[in-house]
């Protein structure tokens, strides 16, 4: 697999989640992805980005552009050095929340992509990989 591009945008407030949003979906209109594509992406990607910010206490986000053979794809990675997700398997199902939102971030960012990872350990943060292809 080869890397095309990255780049690194911080998330420390709310403004950041909005710029995030602007830079995905300007890479994936870049990448020539659909116009369906594009909004799942984007979608997934403020999701997680905002909980970068308001549940990590802030971070960053890794946008790559990716080729692997016939497929061109783009992959987000959030990190941040939060208090960690205690139970991920608990986070991902649909209605858990902690913040009194719909709980629906985590699994809803998991059905847009296609691809998806999380690693978090309570008290080091969490990193959360997601990927579309095309």
């Amino acid at each position: 697999m080869a890397l095309l591009k990255r780049e690194d945008v911080a998330l420390r407030q709310q403004d950041d989640v909005v710029r995030v949003r602007q830079v995905v979906r300007q890479w994936a209109v870049e990448l020539g992805f659909s116009l369906v594509d594009q909004t799942k992406i984007v979608t997934a990607s403020s999701e997680l980005a905002r909980n970068t910010v308001i549940y990590g206490g802030g971070g960053r986000v890794c946008l790559e552009a990716l080729n692997d053979g016939n497929r061109r794809g783009l992959r987000l990675t959030f990190e941040d050095q939060g208090p960690g997700i205690a139970d991920t398997t608990q986070a991902l199902k649909d209605g858990f929340t902690t913040g009194g939102g719909l709980g629906l971030g985590l699994g809803g960012a998991r059905r847009l992509m296609d691809d998806f990872s999380i690693a978090s350990e309570v008290g080091q943060g969490t990193r959360i990989m997601v990927a579309k292809w095309k």
